[in-house]
């Protein structure tokens, strides 16, 4: 009876370690962009997330994440400085941007994230199309800053932004 429950408990031990083998969340993140019209590259951080990611069942997944809009930057001090008032990413009022996925898609290599983007408070729809990699996940989207009240050029098609994500897995 000894051996059975040690048989047992080995069991559910090993099942348990290959579950969670399956699953892992994002931990290190890094996130570029591009302003195309004016050629603007930056990257943003203060990463949080709450993602899980079924690496055998892709379409079972979760994004949740937010970035500190503090943490913008252009490498350009007064730009960075311009960017994060009231005018434009508004940081007082609005700290973090936040994403949170609505479907998984998987399409031949690739995996669709549909999911909401919330920037000063205002929501819309945004798709991230990943691929993996060896070390994790490599996202590309495109927003418009225009559908979020940030208008630096006056046409909304001459705001659009370029987004790359880099996730690594643990």
């Amino acid at each position: 009876m000894k051996m059975y429950k040690s048989l047992l408990l080995l069991l559910v031990f090993a099942y348990g370690v290959t579950i969670s083998a399956q699953h892992s969340a994002i931990q290190k993140a890094t996130i570029d962009f591009v302003f195309v019209d004016k050629d603007v590259k930056g990257t943003i951080s203060g990463f949080e997330s709450t993602s899980k990611i079924d690496w055998n069942d892709l379409e079972n997944s979760f994004f949740e994440g937010s970035v500190a809009v503090e943490t913008l930057d252009t490498n350009s001090g007064l730009r960075n400085w311009s960017l994060k008032s009231r005018k434009y990413f508004n940081e007082s009022d609005y700290p973090r941007i936040y994403f949170k996925s609505t479907s998984v898609v998987v399409q031949a290599n690739q995996f669709i994230v549909k999911g909401t983007l919330t920037f000063k408070g205002i929501e819309k729809p945004l798709t991230i199309t990943f691929d993996k990699t060896d070390s994790g996940l490599m996202g590309k989207a495109e927003l418009y800053t225009y559908d979020f009240g940030i208008k630096i050029k006056k046409e909304r098609t001459d705001n659009l932004v370029k987004i790359t994500f880099r996730f690594e897995q643990p």
